[in-house]
């Protein structure tokens, strides 16, 4: 069996087998990779205290954005759960492994695991842990090898048109095909959506073909936005509130194929939530996003990157009031973000919002990186109406 996890996680063996966990420990990790529960216990004496000194030694070295394995038995939801939490706290992907448990109750089954927060649970055989293999998989939002340049396209939300017309101004060459669009980047250049492809705009099955084609030629990046979010777990069936503009792409998926719209489902659900890229001066994440996540495990940070960070209560629109997080970045990584219009890019230490509300009758807008280029287009009507205006700079 060959097991697979990102080359940042905490890797939990468990198990009541304490020389099959040791075994398959030294057997794929390095030894420096192992901290054991019974060495800590031989330090302080006592259990309670080994355990104390154990997760100071796991936080330290998640925060150095080291790969922990963790040798204890974690028979108990609770064992578990503790180190569950230091896993999400330093954003790390949370992996437990049972190794050649006697019984096939030690723990539960890889489900209930997951149900419990492990992105990865994977039980055992004693036969298994001899003959599996360990492969560590890079992040999937680590592209720095990504240099660029590329054009930052802010939220699209449906409208077609401008985006072809903002693509034709910035050089791309847009041709329809039967079964999508065929778009040529001037020579070298990457695009990235910034997110909210979808809801409120006209044209939102195309504005996905667009993207669809170019993620697939590798001429593209996109992040999800939370609207893209939601119409996927619309789409996958789950139970969501049809608003803000969501019923308005249901309707016009709802004259597409269903292979289409299986699909549509599918790539948003493969989204990662942010990217890291040229060598870590560029963060692309939806509704921004903390310093301290950035790089890290993409699913622990996914919620802050589609929605912000909000104070829980409503403003005078309805709307969730949103912190200005950006005032407590310094990050040397310059962040472009979206998802709270703006009436022009707003800057804020090394940070950037690019949404201009085309769909609210404001503008679509690039970046062109690392020009730090702005380039938009006006939207062609008002989409959809709104009753909180656009923020200004000084609303910050």
């Amino acid at each position: 069996m060959n097991l697979t996890f990102s080359q940042f996680a905490l890797v939990v063996l468990a198990g009541p087998n304490e020389r099959a966990r040791t075994a398959f420990a030294h057997r794929h990790f390095r030894a420096a990779e192992i901290l054991s529960l019974s060495r800590c216990r031989r330090r302080t004496g006592a259990l309670d205290a080994a355990y104390t000194l154990l997760e100071r030694i796991v936080s330290r070295r998640l925060q150095r954005r080291k790969l922990v394995v963790v040798n204890a038995p974690n028979l108990t939801q609770a064992e578990r759960g503790r180190w569950l939490r230091l896993a999400r706290r330093a954003y790390a992907e949370p992996v437990i492994v049972e190794v050649g448990a006697a019984t096939r109750d030690a723990l539960p089954d890889e489900r209930d695991l997951r149900r419990e927060g492990f992105h990865t649970a994977v039980l055992l055989s004693a036969q298994a842990a001899k003959t599996s293999t360990v492969q560590r998989l890079p992040l999937p939002n680590d592209r720095r090898d990504l240099h660029g340049p590329f054009d930052i396209i802010g939220d699209v939300h449906g409208c077609f048109d401008e985006l072809v017309e903002l693509l034709e101004k910035l050089g791309y060459r847009v041709d329809e095909t039967p079964t999508g669009y065929d778009v040529t980047p001037p020579p070298g250049r990457l695009l990235v959506f910034v997110g909210d492809l979808v809801d409120r705009g006209p044209r939102t099955p195309d504005v996905l073909r667009l993207a669809m084609g170019m993620s697939a030629a590798g001429t593209a990046l996109v992040v999800p936005g939370n609207h893209d979010d939601k119409l996927m777990r619309a789409l996958m069936g789950r139970k969501v509130q049809v608003t803000h503009g969501l019923e308005v792409s249901l309707e016009q998926l709802s004259h597409e194929s269903p292979a289409f719209r299986e699909a549509v489902a599918a790539y948003l659900k493969s989204l990662v939530s942010h990217y890291v890229l040229d060598d870590g001066r560029l963060v692309i994440a939806h509704a921004g996003i903390r310093e301290s996540m950035v790089g890290r495990w993409p699913q622990a940070a996914r919620d802050f990157t589609l929605y912000g960070e909000t104070s829980g209560q409503l403003d005078a629109f309805g709307l969730p009031v949103r912190l200005n997080w950006m005032a407590k970045y310094h990050g040397q990584g310059l962040i472009v973000y979206g998802h709270t219009p703006v009436a022009e890019p707003v800057r804020i230490n090394n940070t950037l919002n690019i949404d201009t509300g085309c769909v609210f009758g404001g503008a679509l807008t690039a970046l062109r990186y690392p020009e730090m280029r702005l380039v938009s287009v006006p939207a062609r009507v008002v989409y959809s109406p709104t009753n909180r205006p656009f923020l200004k700079m000084e609303d910050f």
